[in-house]
């Protein structure tokens, strides 16, 4: 499929009915408002990222921490819009990092207690079955807390595209601002982001190799870039 970005950028090209919280392969790309360049420069068919650039690339690898059912692939930050790769990887992959945790914080509970049991035999029984109690209850706490799979920081599945998206753009927003305030970056008027973003389900093997170089590529290609 031959990316139109005169026709996606201007409206949303979402499947009707389609699931998007759902494993697979996501070609995203999003623009700058305006289309103005606002993170860096190409220089001999590279892109040279400024502090901005630098920012969106930074929270761009940041977001499998928000996101932990996600992995990222091939992605570019150009000078004023963006270009990823995103890949949602389903709950199989989820549940077992989950299943390990809580296995791991079974092996430490049962570590204390013997722990615990040793000191009650050589000190005072009452005091340490009072303090073993208390954490068990703590230990169990962060046991339940992990088997539901939503550990502090880290967002639950189910989320879409939409949802990472909006993330992102919220976040690399809030951080320029500060840049703007600290550091003099260039500021911008209402919004960082243009309002919509274009997606592309990718189905096949082919597709992702020809989206793959397409991003690869998008530096060199600057010059006949229509996004410019």
């Amino acid at each position: 499929m031959t990316y139109n970005p005169s026709k996606h950028h201007r409206r949303s090209i979402r499947l009707k009915g389609y699931d998007y919280s759902q494993a697979g392969l996501y070609f995203i790309t999003i623009c700058c408002q305006d289309r103005i360049c606002r993170f860096g420069h190409i220089e001999n068919g590279e892109m040279k990222l400024n502090d901005a650039g630098q920012m969106v690339e930074n929270e761009w690898l940041k977001l499998p921490k928000r996101f932990q059912n996600i992995a990222l692939h091939e992605f570019v930050v150009m000078p004023n819009h963006f270009h990823a790769i995103l890949e949602i990887v389903g709950a199989t992959l989820v549940v077992a990092q989950n299943d390990m945790v809580a296995q791991n914080d079974m092996v430490a509970q049962n570590d204390m207690v013997a722990q615990n049991d040793m000191v009650a035999q050589n000190d005072m029984v009452a005091q340490n079955d009072m303090v073993a109690q208390n954490d068990m209850v703590a230990q169990n706490d962060m046991v339940a807390q992990n088997k539901k799979g939503q550990p502090q920081g880290i967002a639950p599945t189910g989320k879409t595209i939409g949802d990472m998206v909006g993330a992102f753009e919220s976040i690399t927003t809030v951080k320029y601002i500060r840049g703007v305030k600290n550091n003099n970056w260039h500021p911008f008027d209402k919004k960082l982001w243009q309002r919509n973003y274009h997606e592309h389900i990718i189905r096949n093997e082919k597709s992702y190799i020809k989206i793959s170089e397409y991003i690869i590529n998008n530096p060199a290609n600057w010059d006949n870039d229509t996004l410019v």
